[in-house]
């Protein structure tokens, strides 16, 4: 599922707008984007905002994986599928402008 609401458009594909120094998106609708992927494909089992809880008592809150470790270690999982040790996580693979979206939106809620 490719799943695209913010960023630049030209002939019908859209890609997140990247910060100046390439970075991941930092702009209010690429975050917004980033937030209804986690909504969509992570909210059942984790927090995905700077103040939920997570559903899952064993799932991390998203707002703390930068403290497990560095999130664009993530780039390459989300691209493929991310599978996890547990057996009841899904397999989600995202588009490339998705995955920068999500990961400008991880970034951005980082706890620390």
């Amino acid at each position: 599922m490719a799943l695209i609401l913010a960023g630049v458009c030209a002939s019908g594909i859209c890609t997140p707008v990247l910060a100046a120094d390439g970075t991941y998106p930092s702009d209010p609708a690429s975050l917004a984007s980033g937030l209804e992927l986690a909504e969509i494909h992570c909210a059942t089992c984790h927090a995905v905002t700077k103040t939920d809880t997570s559903a899952k008592a064993d799932a991390p809150a998203f707002r703390d994986l930068s403290s497990r470790y560095p999130l664009e270690n993530l780039e390459e999982s989300l691209a493929e599928g991310i599978v996890t040790a547990h057996e009841n996580m899904p397999e989600v693979a995202f588009e490339p402008g998705d995955i920068d979206a999500f990961l400008g939106y991880l970034t951005s809620i980082q706890a620390n």
